[in-house]
């Protein structure tokens, strides 16, 4: 992406820090670096590539879109206006709730593992869409032991309460009596419960562990996040691990 110049003031909305009154406030009060300079002028321009700017001393990096990663805890739901629990969002800064971060997919409350989030509409779009048929893994924990027909049913199709057709599992593996791997290539309501469900088990634990070629890192802590970067971006679009 080419270098953009612009000003200051247009850079801290761009990046969630309020309104263009409010900006030119922080800059006209000297609560901003950018840089190292201490810059009293919200029309200043500056080079957008790689700067970093401070705001009330704590420091950020200039993106022109966010592309996140979550490990998501149990307990949280993935929607701005939760209805029984906390949101995903009061884990992430508020300047990005500004910028308008969404989450790519969502996960039930009580499902943990791998959420990406981002405010780029095109990103959500194309990890989101059916039609992309990007796989996504999930380790799940069963109520009653697993045995072979009902893998046999998660790979041949089930039939889900109010769908047509048949809804199959991209692949199906059972680690042990009471645990497996499913890959699947949508993102219906509730749709792993409801195929193992349908399989004749239940879901008692469901952690998603990767999208794509890029797989949630066990030295993420549950309720951490950090920012993709280039390679995970190229990760996504790359197969599954065997």
């Amino acid at each position: 992406m080419p270098t953009m110049e612009m000003t200051l003031e247009k850079i801290l909305q761009r990046q969630g820090f309020g309104s263009r009154k409010l900006c030119r406030t922080l800059v006209r009060q000297g609560r901003v670096h950018a840089g190292d300079v201490v810059c009293t002028d919200p029309d200043r321009r500056f080079e957008t590539d790689a700067l970093h700017f401070s705001v009330d001393g704590e420091d950020w990096v200039y993106r022109e879109h966010l592309y996140i990663v979550l490990n998501k805890p149990s307990g949280f739901e993935c929607s701005h206006q939760p209805q029984h629990h906390s949101s995903v969002f009061t884990l992430f800064p508020t300047q990005f709730i500004q910028r308008g971060l969404q989450c790519v997919g969502r996960l039930d409350q009580d499902t943990t593992g791998l959420l990406l989030l981002s405010d780029d509409g095109d990103f959500i779009h194309r990890y989101t869409s059916p039609k992309k048929k990007v796989p996504k893994v999930y380790e799940i924990s069963t109520n009653a032991e697993i045995d072979e027909s009902q893998l046999e049913k998660l790979k041949n199709g089930v039939q889900l309460k109010d769908e047509t057709g048949m809804t199959k599992a991209l692949s199906c593996e059972s680690f042990d009596e009471y645990r497996m791997r499913l890959v699947i290539a949508e993102g219906k309501y509730h749709q792993v419960k409801r195929m193992v469900a349908a399989a004749g088990n239940r879901v008692e634990k469901l952690h998603r562990s990767a999208i794509g070629g890029f797989a949630l890192e066990e030295s993420l802590p549950a309720g951490e996040w950090r920012y993709l970067d280039v390679n995970d971006l190229n990760k996504l679009d790359e197969p599954l691990d065997p």
